[in-house]
């Protein structure tokens, strides 16, 4: 079990954690400690006998944003699970960093999965993986670096070294312009919604690309591509002609 603490500001935020917790976590999650401030989270942090092993934690607090207070935690030795209403960059910054949160109101399935997540994450690598959500938080359009919940492992890789990510399932695999392959427990839909800003662009079901990893495109009956690892990828035909496009911005650009 999970020993828990949270912060939260408003008592009716607190208090609907703590029922969905008791009804969908009941054998996960043990409540050691609330706080409804910075102020009273740093007391609450001092004064228990042991570190938590999650935290719960609402982004905006009467005295500040919750940041600081995990900045003068550091080095941190727990998971975080941010509750939030409203950041989207909060958000995108926990997707790029594998760190887990819950959108108010809350969704049971959504607190589930986070939950079970971070018990599987247990403090893994979480400073480093806070590095790359303050990173995108503080500058959401400089995206550099991922963070990839693999099933053996927290990875970190360089955005630009990723060739590809080809799906298997409920599972991604993700090719490095090294040669490494790191398969991860996320869909490649959630690759594909994750980087849709950036250069990487999904042409067929089962692959979504780094275009900078083009080497050649067959034209043909519905075409594909040959990547720089050598693998051939097919261009579904629904995809084509926007994936064309695309490829014609991306031409004009460079």
């Amino acid at each position: 079990m999970l020993r828990a603490v949270i912060v939260e500001d408003e008592l009716k935020g607190l208090n609907n954690l703590k029922t969905q917790l008791q009804k969908h976590c009941p054998n996960q999650v043990e409540i050691v400690g609330e706080a409804n401030s910075i102020q009273d989270a740093m007391k609450m942090f001092s004064d228990l006998d042991d570190s938590p092993d999650l935290a719960f934690l609402d982004i905006d607090l009467p005295d500040g944003l919750v940041f600081k207070m995990l900045e003068e935690l550091r080095p941190l030795d727990f998971e975080i699970i941010f509750v939030t209403g409203h950041s989207k960059y909060a958000i995108k910054a926990c997707e790029f960093a594998s760190i887990g949160y819950i959108l108010k109101p809350i969704d049971p399935e959504q607190l589930q999965e986070a939950v079970s997540r971070a018990s599987a994450n247990q403090s893994n690598r979480i400073n480093q993986r806070m590095d790359i959500f303050n990173g995108v938080y503080n500058n959401p359009n400089a995206f550099e670096k991922l963070s990839i919940s693999g099933v053996d492992g927290i990875y970190f890789v360089n955005l630009r070294d990723i060739v590809r990510f080809e799906a298997e399932d409920n599972y991604s695999h993700i090719f490095m312009n090294n040669g490494e392959k790191i398969t991860a427990s996320k869909t490649i839909k959630a690759y594909e919604d994750l980087l849709m800003a950036l250069n990487f662009y999904r042409v067929h079901k089962r692959h979504v690309i780094n275009l900078n990893f083009i080497r050649k495109f067959v034209k043909g009956d519905g075409g594909y591509l040959i990547m720089e690892d050598g693998k051939k990828i097919e261009v579904s035909r629904r995809r084509r002609s926007a994936f064309m496009e695309r490829l014609k911005v991306l031409h004009e650009v460079m």
